[in-house]
């Protein structure tokens, strides 16, 4: 087996490579290096990195006839585009080496983007300085002066920043999102049958028709609002076992308690 010999554009594995990462113990020997450094201890199977030197990053590149790449066994690895240092992690938006905005990738979803667990119950109070924190990183007019295609990643991740605020935000936008997570569209101007909400909404709207004061709405609105937190936790325990059905149901009880409030707010 010839040794393969990393120049410095190929050696840019040095500090990609994390402390306590393992490699085929016959790796180390095959590589020629050419005014770098590495400091590794035995470990069993291999060798383990403990130490690395100089600020180059991860490039593939070939042993004997195999691409041989440091990355860990977990985690999801992305390489920058500019600057190619390896990140191995689910989001990856930014490179804090280069500073380089990345291009969309749409297999990370709106929960990990704010570094939440999928779910129905988020916090939402720490949503906004999150957002913010992004928007100072991807907003389009930080690279006005960049490559056209850095300024279409920038317009592009800040769009879909906004729009995961946006939605992450709104609990019904949520349920939504969750169920479309799911392979499951809900269409939300779908005709009404069922009785007993019909009969609701007829009888809200005729006590909004007829409210004769700012007090009498707001009091309205808050029953309202009432209804809207019942079926939404209805949604949030559907959705945690899996009964799509359910939560249809309960997205369907939303739409309308929202709608309601909506209107409610136009005419204070």
């Amino acid at each position: 087996m010839s040794k393969a010999k990393l120049c410095v554009p190929a050696i840019r594995f040095l500090r990609s490579c994390r402390i306590g990462w393992c490699f085929p113990s016959d790796t180390l020997p095959r590589f020629e290096i050419q005014g770098f450094l590495i400091r590794s201890v035995p470990a069993v199977g291999g060798i383990r990195v403990s130490m690395s030197y100089y600020n180059w990053f991860c490039s593939d590149y070939w042993v004997s006839g195999r691409t041989f790449c440091c990355k860990p066994e977990e985690g999801h690895c992305n390489r920058c585009w500019s600057c190619g240092s390896v990140v191995c992690s689910d989001v990856f938006l930014f490179c804090d080496l280069c500073r380089s905005i990345q291009p969309v990738d749409l297999s990370v979803d709106y929960f990990q983007i704010f570094g939440l667990e999928k779910g129905y119950y988020i916090k939402v109070d720490g949503l906004e300085g999150k957002y913010k924190d992004w928007q100072k990183k991807l907003h389009p007019d930080l690279v006005h002066s960049k490559s056209e295609k850095e300024q279409t990643y920038a317009a592009e991740q800040s769009a879909r920043v906004i729009d995961a605020y946006h939605i992450l935000s709104k609990p019904l936008l949520r349920a939504l999102y969750l169920l479309q997570l799911e392979g499951i569209q809900v269409d939300e101007e779908k005709t009404v049958s069922d009785p007993e909400l019909l009969t609701e909404i007829m009888e809200i709207r005729e006590a909004v028709d007829e409210a004769e004061s700012p007090e009498k709405l707001n009091q309205i609105k808050s029953q309202i609002q009432q209804k809207f937190k019942a079926w939404s936790n209805a949604f949030g325990d559907a959705i945690n076992i899996r009964d799509f059905e359910s939560a249809k149901t309960s997205i369907q009880r939303m739409t309308y308690y929202e709608r309601a409030t909506e209107e409610i707010l136009k005419k204070l």
